[in-house]
């Protein structure tokens, strides 16, 4: 389906649908439904659960809204059930097992996004769930080798920023830098702050008796606009990862140090589309304005975003081969070229020569296809 804008009449219904389903107004909703359609666009926001809890929330009410016929309503309900619900239990378990295991060995686990994004959700078990990324305090290749000694796990080093491994059947992201510093010259300077902030070890949660750290409000709010910035410049995001950031803003608005984070957003030239996702926030999924600390955007561009996430022209999924790859991905740099100047102050030249650059010395980086669950 073609996305002309956001007042198409499907779209609003999304929205409002997102919007019951974590118990905000919702707005208003088209009479006529086409649930199929409807479940399609959920699914592609990884939002399958939510917009489930939505129809929940509209069947209580008061409605004149055509409800899914049961035949898709209990097939919705199903794929809520196994892919959200029972894969989040697993999710939290394996992270349990292993914060357990490095924990017995005398290394700490933080968990970035992810698990630490779910304890914000109303319902975290209807987050989606998929990487686990991890920083150990600067000991990543210590607690590696450990790993790969004691378990034998076969770890894979040829991903910028981060390891790879698999834990039980959960892909591992363990982070040495927190960001890609060999994408943008700024992210050289960048990763600098965020190295001195990971050494805080003051905040952590208990998980089936195991200690499990989380980054501290600083931290994981710049982490999580840096790492929305980083999606949508280069491939496309969804309204999941915007509602991670909301829910976070919203449980930790009284701790997060706003004007700190607003003076960093603007010298790394990320401030306007800060202001953009703040206000799909505010005005689309209904979040209120106070727990960003006030929102000022430019309406025009917020729409723009907005259209792009719910129907990006170039995805995350590319196609096979070489030369068919290639040009996907020069037709999608071209592009996005209105973001990327939107979301970073460097030059676009140089930016373009250490894009390359950082493909040839991690070929890898090239052929990953990495789609949108695993963006954890």
């Amino acid at each position: 389906m073609n996305i002309i804008d956001t007042y198409n009449p499907v779209i609003k219904s999304l929205l409002a649908l997102i919007r019951m389903g974590i118990g905000n107004e919702s707005g208003l909703m088209s009479d006529r439904v086409d649930w199929e359609i409807i479940k399609d666009l959920a699914a592609r926001q990884e939002l399958t659960a939510v917009v489930l809890d939505g129809i929940e929330a509209l069947r209580e009410g008061e409605s004149n809204v055509s409800f899914p016929e049961k035949k898709v309503l209990t097939q919705w309900i199903g794929e809520v059930l196994q892919g959200y619900e029972y894969r989040y239990e697993l999710y939290r378990r394996a992270i349990a097992e292993m914060a357990g295991f490095f924990n017995r060995h005398g290394y700490k686990i933080m968990i970035l996004k992810g698990y630490a994004c779910s304890l914000d959700w109303p319902k975290p078990e209807h987050r989606p769930c998929g990487d686990i990324d991890i920083w150990q305090f600067g000991k990543q290749m210590e607690a590696d080798e450990l790993l790969a000694k004691e378990k034998n796990i076969d770890i894979d080093s040829s991903h910028h920023h981060h390891t790879v491994y698999f834990w039980r059947d959960f892909m591992v992201e363990n982070h040495y830098d927190f960001v890609n510093v060999h994408d943008y010259k700024s992210s050289i300077e960048l990763e600098r702050i965020f190295k001195v902030l990971g050494k805080d070890d003051s905040y952590s949660t208990e998980l089936y008796g195991e200690k499990v750290y989380l980054p501290s409000p600083n931290l994981h709010a710049l982490f999580l606009i840096r790492h929305l910035v980083a999606h949508f410049a280069s491939t496309s995001i969804t309204l999941r990862q915007l509602l991670d950031w909301a829910f976070f803003a919203k449980t930790h608005v009284k701790t997060i140090d706003w004007e700190w984070l607003q003076e960093v957003l603007t010298k790394f030239k990320m401030r306007d589309v800060y202001n953009c996702f703040n206000g799909i926030c505010v005005e689309d999924l209904g979040f209120d304005s106070s727990m960003f600390n006030g929102v000022t955007f430019n309406p025009p561009l917020k729409d723009r975003v907005l259209n792009d996430i719910l129907n990006p022209k170039y995805g995350v999924v590319e196609p096979d081969g070489f030369l068919k790859k290639l040009s996907y991905k020069l037709q999608r740099w071209n592009s996005n070229a209105w973001k990327r100047q939107l979301c970073y102050e460097d030059n676009k030249i140089e930016a373009f020569i250490r894009n390359v650059w950082a493909h040839i010395i991690k070929p890898s980086s090239f052929w990953s296809n990495k789609r949108h669950s695993g963006y954890d």
